[in-house]
């Protein structure tokens, strides 16, 4: 009886905890979202800018890798990468060995963009981090990065 009781209190609580996990994690995404969303050229999505990041940070990436980090089918890429190819913010550059693989690279205009919104979402997020103590930053990104090693490692089952 006491087994059956205790099992029901964990389920409860699990239950608890998600509920709390989900409702905080919905304020945070949507309300940060849009103040990144302010942070950002009018002429860009957050998706695009991003890509823009992305790309920043990794010199060059194709198509695929594109998709496979932002989980999104190849057809999304195409759309977000045509679109800033189009504003002149990327460029695409084909492999000397396989004209078949091309490779997107932030342009001198693209770079401009994104250092310069990157800045303004650096100064915004200076504004939330500042309110924590370096130990509550530390146990937090800690927490986070385990999270996102078990969801990347087996999808969370």
């Amino acid at each position: 009886m006491v087994d059956r009781e205790e099992e029901r209190m964990n389920t409860d609580k699990i239950t608890e905890y998600i509920d709390r996990f989900e409702a905080v994690s919905f304020t945070v995404t949507r309300k940060l979202n849009a103040l990144i969303r302010e942070c950002i050229d009018n002429e860009l999505t957050l998706d695009q800018f991003l890509t823009l990041r992305y790309i920043y940070n990794r010199k060059s990436c194709t198509a695929s890798e594109l998709s496979d980090t932002f989980c999104v089918n190849k057809s999304a890429t195409t759309a977000i990468t045509s679109r800033l190819v189009d504003k002149q913010y990327i460029t695409r550059v084909q492999d000397d060995k396989d004209r078949r693989v091309v490779s997107f690279q932030l342009s001198e205009k693209g770079t401009e963009v994104y250092e310069a919104a990157a800045s303004r979402i650096h100064e915004l997020l200076v504004g939330f981090i500042s309110q924590f103590t370096q130990a509550e930053i530390d146990q937090f990104l800690t927490l986070y990065e385990k999270l996102a090693a078990i969801i990347k490692k087996d999808g969370g089952s």
